[in-house]
């Protein structure tokens, strides 16, 4: 079982437990390499622009506070 149509195929075949079991596992799969991208790209210094640009913003007061931007008020 090697190519996605394959893999789709048995998960279908999962229990309900299993596939939630199965869910959980690939999230933090998912998670675990995201983190690790981040970390890669901030080592290289592709971050860089961006954080010094964010660091600007603060800096100029052209921030909001996150419960604003989250709740539009």
């Amino acid at each position: 079982m090697t190519t996605l149509p394959e893999i789709e195929a048995a998960i279908k075949r999962l229990s309900q437990g299993d596939a939630r079991q199965l869910s959980s596992w690939l999230q933090e799969y998912l998670d675990e390499r995201w983190d690790r991208q981040i970390e890669t790209d901030l080592v290289s210094g592709k971050l860089d622009k961006l954080i010094a640009k964010v660091e600007a913003d603060i800096a100029a007061n052209r921030v909001k506070n996150l419960d604003v931007v989250l709740h539009n008020t």
